[in-house]
């Protein structure tokens, strides 16, 4: 967890979304070596709960429709 990072879980997912172009725009104005590196460490955060997010979305509807067809399947 980084230190300037808030509660991410709090955050939408358009938020997490505005904060890494955010962040992207930040990195790429500064030639500071550390700053980037610090950048760097929040857009990993930030990115990574948004692909868990996105899994988490991917996996429910995938089970969703695995029950939905499941519904279709009469073996008698």
């Amino acid at each position: 967890m980084h230190p300037l990072a808030d509660n991410i879980s709090a955050l939408k997912d358009n938020e997490l979304e505005n904060k890494i172009q955010e962040l992207t725009r930040k990195y790429f104005m500064t030639s500071n070596y550390e700053v980037q590196h610090q950048i760097t460490m929040l857009l990993d955060l930030y990115k990574q709960e948004l692909a868990q997010r996105q899994a988490k979305m991917w996996q429910n509807q995938f089970e969703k429709r695995n029950k939905d067809l499941d519904k279709l399947i009469n073996v008698n």
